[in-house]
């Protein structure tokens, strides 16, 4: 749920300054990245309970891989928003 709506702020963010159709690539695909990942995760979360619902540790370092993937995959997304929208903040200050 915080990934949507990071992403719709970000999509609002891309129209107010106007940036480029390259910015926009790079920020539609950090989107479906961190979209991707997490509904792997979910889904691999989801598999893992079904097969051996009580505690196991080698379900658990499983889930810990998926939620690692998605902990990459969010702080690639957060590099590439900065690259892109740090000049637009910075040079209308």
């Amino acid at each position: 749920q915080l990934q949507l709506i990071l992403a719709i702020l970000v999509t609002i963010a891309g129209f107010y300054f106007d940036i480029t159709a390259t910015e926009w690539m790079f920020q539609l695909l950090s989107i479906g990245l961190v979209m991707c990942s997490e509904g792997l995760n979910t889904a691999a979360e989801k598999i893992a309970d079904f097969i051996h619902p009580d505690y196991h540790t080698k379900i658990g370092q499983i889930k810990d891989v998926a939620a690692g993937a998605v902990f990459f995959a969010a702080v690639i997304a957060v590099i590439i928003g900065v690259i892109i929208y740090f000049p637009y903040i910075f040079y209308t200050l």
